[in-house]
């Protein structure tokens, strides 16, 4: 017999029951609760009825609450403030936000103490002055109310009501001065002191690096406070900048007891039957090509000729074997959205179970793989493709410098794991110089960048900084894995399946005329009306490339470009000049990729693979994306001042990288490092800040720095705590 349902309660009698009658939503409230509470609309109505602020106690009457659920009311109303939906005043009445004039939105915080409202709509930012900062922290969700413009012109705002806090914990220095205990974040951005309660440092000494909670968040007329929860050592103890970067931007770095034991539970090797169902490609010599510290090696290529083009195969470690939506694994990789790599220290997006062993496609081991199958003309233009699942074996695992030695130096000797293969990688190099034709033709730009590599000694201490290596072998990799990523982008739109794509947006409107104007001073234009296409960029690019001022130009044109990011909205790919894009051939370091696979395979199956909201996993993806970058910024930044802090009073010779209102950047040629010549140091005179030209010129001399001047400067301070270097003109 089926279970009686259960009725919805009978509205109380009354002047009472009429007001509850009234709710519009009394009948939702009273399925979901036994003794329901009005409805958030309800309440809104209400107080639209008065049209001025009203007291809590009246608001009940109001809306028929009183007695027992008094407390549920109240704890409703929290909901709501915290939702943003109502505001008190400054008595406690009760107002409908949207009727006071309030933004909401995450507050940016300045080192120097003041800070801005970024709206989560995306209008213009809001100016806050350092008296509304001391209520907030770098990164804290508020409602604030515009409140006119200050001095400069800017638009302000107070702040109405803290709505989310960022932080719970802050990573930084414990200073004890006449008994008080207080920790200065190594984020200089929060310029708050935390105070320590008494005999709460955890045993930590004064100087040493500490993570504490917050227990008392900051007011307007309160100091945040705190307890030491955690004691990480001297600030100069080896690989303390990595730790600190890595509670300084939230990055997960331990993974939870359900994701470990999920990871030790899987297989060491692939067994027989992991195979089946896969297409057997364990006869086919497919190589890794990567760097020489590599661990996790997540692609493969084989090329053969095929007719007067080529095969080329680009086999994808397949991740989603083994990590399957939603369980323990995945969500701590969506968490961690990335791997992060540091100059002698990787932070896994998966366990190294996964990521340097069952799923690395480490030599003569048998691996799982996506394989991408594509036929290339010799004109490099990608005809046919397929996907499959398949097995491989791989036959080497070669590095970028032996295959360049191998294919481009020609040594007589070539031997060891790359001799037998000389012949497959020249079918490489044959399609790779296929796909750099399409590339020129389709227009693509090509930005040369100088990437440095930090050495280190035995004890973990900088010795030099050298440029990163790079050559057509590198290269050669890349286009393999454009290809694949373009085809696998193809296939999921063919099929009317959704994707997360790699988007990169042309120049806005604004940057777009600034950039003209500039070019106007160096008699050059860009092409392409008011939607410039990549080809335009690169025509310049090419047409700049002899002239001695290259540097400047190229550092301009990228400049005015936006940064890429993932979304579901296909807008194409500027930089790559492709029309849809996205991420396959990296499943065990981005997680994009591997929800990329996951859609492949479901559409090969005649499925959907929906991994929740698309649009909220791009948000999340490009997020932890720029995170994982200024961390390893942060790291970088670091270490050089620890190299450069025995080199102050020297000179060197280097160029301009930045030019701001309040002085130079400057890039040494001999040890690749960055640091600040203030513009008070650079002459008797006023200097003005020509943005558009990216120029300091002097009022009274004409004196002028501009971007990719060739300046020398003597170094005469390093700040370790504020990751700082200064210069002065030599």
């Amino acid at each position: 017999m089926n279970a009686k349902r259960k009725e919805a309660p009978v509205p109380q009698s009354g002047k009472r029951a009429g007001r509850r009658a009234a709710d519009p939503f009394y009948a939702r409230e009273a399925s979901r609760y036994a003794e329901p509470l009005p409805s958030r609309e309800f309440i809104l109505q209400a107080l639209e009825a008065e049209a001025v602020p009203v007291d809590e106690r009246e608001l009940a009457k109001l809306v028929g609450v009183k007695g027992q659920k008094a407390e549920g009311f109240t704890r409703r109303l929290a909901a709501m403030e915290r939702d943003g939906q109502i505001l008190r005043n400054r008595k406690g009445a009760i107002l409908v936000a949207q009727k006071v004039d309030v933004v909401r939105g995450r507050v940016e915080a300045h080192p120097d103490g003041y800070g801005f409202l970024a709206p989560d709509e995306g209008s213009g930012d809001l100016y806050l002055p350092p008296g509304e900062m001391k209520q907030v922290m770098h990164g804290d969700r508020v409602l604030a109310q515009p409140s006119g413009y200050d001095r400069r012109g800017r638009r302000e705002a107070r702040i109405v009501e803290v709505v989310e806090r960022a932080r719970s914990r802050i990573v930084g220095r414990l200073h004890i001065e006449h008994g008080v205990a207080f920790v200065s974040a190594a984020d200089r951005r929060i310029q708050h002191n935390l105070l320590i309660e008494p005999g709460a440092t955890a045993g930590a000494k004064s100087g040493q690096v500490v993570t504490a909670e917050i227990v008392v968040q900051p007011g307007r007329q309160t100091q945040p406070i705190g307890r030491v929860v955690e004691v990480l050592g001297a600030h100069d103890d080896p690989g303390m900048e990595i730790e600190i970067a890595l509670r300084k931007h939230d990055l997960p770095f331990e993974f939870p007891p359900e994701a470990t034991r999920l990871a030790a539970r899987l297989p060491h090797t692939v067994r027989p039957a992991d195979c089946a169902g896969r297409t057997d490609l364990r006869g086919v010599p497919f190589v890794t090509i990567d760097g020489e510290t590599a661990k996790d090696f997540d692609d493969a290529v084989f090329c053969e000729k095929e007719g007067r083009g080529f095969r080329l195969r680009v086999a994808i470690a397949d991740v989603g074997y083994y990590v399957q939506p939603n369980d323990a694994l995945d969500l701590e990789a969506r968490n961690r959205g990335n791997s992060v790599y540091f100059p002698r220290r990787v932070i896994p997006m998966l366990p190294e179970k996964i990521s340097n062993e069952l799923c690395s496609l480490n030599p003569d081991a048998d691996r799982l793989v996506m394989v991408c199958d594509m036929s290339v003309s010799p004109r490099g233009e990608v005809g046919r493709y397929e996907f499959y699942a398949a097995v491989i074996r791989s036959r080497a695992r070669l590095t970028y410098t032996q295959v360049d030695r191998a294919l481009y130096a020609k040594p007589a000797d070539v031997a060891g794991a790359v001799a037998p293969l000389v012949s497959h990688l020249e079918s490489l190099d044959q399609v790779f110089r296929a796909l750099l034709t399409a590339r020129a033709q389709r227009g693509a730009i090509d930005f040369e960048t100088l990437e440095t590599v930090l050495e280190f000694d035995a004890r973990g201490k900088i010795t030099r900084i050298v440029p990163a290596p790079r050559n057509d072998a590198h290269r050669l990799i890349e286009e393999c894995m454009l290809a694949a990523n373009v085809c696998a982008s193809d296939f999921l739109k063919s099929r009317e399946h959704k994707a997360l794509y790699r988007v990169h947006e042309g120049p806005t409107p604004e940057k777009l005329e600034a950039l003209r104007e500039f070019l106007k001073s160096f008699g050059l234009n860009l092409g392409g009306g008011d939607e410039p296409h990549a080809k335009e960029y690169a025509k310049l690019l090419a047409q700049v490339k002899k002239r001695p001022d290259v540097q400047l130009l190229q550092t301009v044109l990228l400049r005015s470009l936006r940064q890429a990011l993932y979304s579901p909205e296909n807008v194409g790919h500027f930089g790559l000049a492709y029309e849809s894009y996205t991420h396959f051939t990296s499943p065990i370091r981005r997680y994009p990729d591997l929800v990329i696979h996951r859609a492949i395979k479901a559409a090969l199956a005649a499925e959907t693979y929906a991994p929740g909201k698309w649009s909220e996993l791009g948000i999340h993806c490009s997020m932890t994306e720029r995170r994982a970058d200024e961390a390893t910024r942060d790291v970088q930044t670091w270490l050089k001042c620890y190299y450069m802090r025995d080199r102050v009073g020297e000179e060197f010779e280097g160029s301009i990288s930045a030019v701001t209102g309040f002085g130079i950047f400057v890039a040494l040629d001999e040890v690749y490092v960055e640091g600040l010549a203030h513009i008070s140091e650079l002459g008797s005179d006023y200097f003005h800040f020509d943005p558009v030209h990216h120029a300091l010129r002097g009022e009274r001399t004409g004196k002028t720095f501009r971007l990719a001047d060739r300046v020398r400067v003597r170094v005469v301070r390093v700040d370790l705590e504020l990751g700082r270097i200064d210069f002065v003109p030599a």
